[in-house]
């Protein structure tokens, strides 16, 4: 039925103000701006110093091991059909018993969920808390996708202060402030993004110890898992499972340098079945029957990635990720408006302080960004993207040469803006 002569009225459309909101507190969203930034006459290679994807880099690139796995699933014509809602088996059996070498207990198949990356992971853990005045505690800085997640599902965050001064440890005083009665799980990112921290395990204790006193649940997102090159090794949160239920986040993107692949997992680190009494394991699967699964051959070459990459391949991705941090600690040294207070142990990324009192045109870290992409092709993520004004974020996930590179236009940058 027509609705009316003359012009037509149509009855959708307008401004989705939830859904702009959620994506305007994302770091892609800020890395679009930086790139419409870029000079189109300058001619020089784009040096990305803002996104963490080594990827493109001929140096990172994935193990073989991964790379016959995906030809071999494809071609064995087994994984061309619908994915269960929670993953398939051989998949998950996989990964429960590869996270479960480091934990004091053994995960099964039924903890394991699996998801499109780590990011579907968020999604889902973040949608299953959401309910009518429910909180949760997020690090300052930190992942701005969990308060765009958040935000979407009308779950109230706060942030807790992680400190620069303490190798940017929780700061729990400030997690017990926070939290009320509604507050239902905080979140870690260990190791650290974007901070490049690693946690000790005396500290990922006590965060477990002040998460059940408060009776709530910690979400620990390890995309980052044993890509540590420091004095802390990398300890899972779910080796505290027994003191507190733990929703563990991961993926294969950072380790096996293949975040295009898409294939991450929630798992429920939980040997007191806390999860399953209070219905959040009821929860998940509803969540997953409603939304989309990795793709079936993916799953299909898990078992085979997992189990038979060699560890040459980990200790040389290590092994560029430690000269890198090295170049990027120096390299910061050498420039008067930008400070390290904790040089990276793990991760692809630092936080730098910077200081804009020596620079004469540039008002705020976001300024500093867009006018150094205008100026040089570099692109840093401003640290008003991850929570902290007035702070940057680097990646030093790429070629040493690249790196070097780049900071010497950064150099040049603060130089021509320099007061006189």
């Amino acid at each position: 039925m027509e609705n009316g002569g003359g012009e037509i009225k149509w009855r959708f459309g307008g401004e989705n103000e939830k859904i702009t909101k959620a994506g305007k507190i994302t770091i892609r969203g800020i890395l679009d701006i930086l790139k419409c930034s870029l000079d189109s006459n300058d001619d020089r290679t784009v040096i990305p110093l803002g996104h963490g994807d080594p990827s493109a880099f001929p140096s990172f690139r994935t193990s073989e091991v991964a790379e016959d796995a995906i030809v071999d699933a494809v071609r064995s014509a087994n994984f061309n059909s619908y994915s269960p809602t929670v993953g398939i088996l051989p998949a998950r059996r996989a990964i429960a018993e590869h996270l479960s070498r480091d934990l004091p207990y053994e995960l099964s198949p039924d903890d394991v969920f699996l998801t499109i990356g780590c990011t579907q992971a968020v999604e889902v853990a973040l949608t299953v808390l959401a309910r009518p005045g429910a909180n949760i505690l997020l690090p300052r800085p930190g992942f701005p996708y969990y308060e765009a997640r958040a935000s979407f599902n009308n779950l109230e965050y706060r942030h807790f202060d992680l400190l620069p001064d303490k190798g940017w440890e929780v700061d729990l005083d400030a997690v017990e402030a926070l939290a009320d009665e509604n507050t239902v799980a905080m979140v870690i990112i260990n190791p650290g993004n974007p901070c490049g921290n690693v946690f000790s395990y005396q500290h990922l204790k006590k965060v477990a110890e002040t998460a059940r006193r408060l009776g709530i649940l910690v979400i620990a997102d390890e995309v980052y898992d044993h890509l540590t090159f420091g004095s802390n090794p990398f300890v899972p949160m779910g080796v505290f499972g027994s003191i507190v239920p733990v929703l563990t986040l991961g993926s294969i993107s950072k380790r096996w340098i293949v975040p295009g692949w898409r294939l991450g997992w929630l798992v429920t680190s939980d040997p007191n079945g806390v999860l399953k009494k209070t219905k959040i394991v009821q929860s998940i699967m509803g969540c997953l029957n409603i939304s989309c699964d990795p793709a079936t051959f993916i799953q299909g070459a898990i078992p085979h990635i997992l189990e038979n990459t060699k560890a040459d391949f980990f200790n040389k991705i290590i092994s560029l990720l430690r000269q890198s941090a090295d170049i990027c600690y120096e390299e910061i040294k050498e420039i008067n408006c930008i400070t390290c207070p904790h040089k990276p142990e793990g991760s692809m990324f630092v936080m730098v302080k910077l200081d804009t009192s020596p620079l004469e045109d540039i008002t705020d870290d976001m300024d500093f960004c867009i006018k150094l992409a205008q100026e040089e092709s570099v692109i840093v993520l401003p640290g008003t993207a991850v929570g902290l004004k007035n702070w940057l974020r680097i990646t030093f996930a790429i070629e040493p040469s690249t790196l070097k590179n780049g900071f010497e236009r950064m150099k040049m940058f603060c130089q021509r803006h320099a007061k006189q």
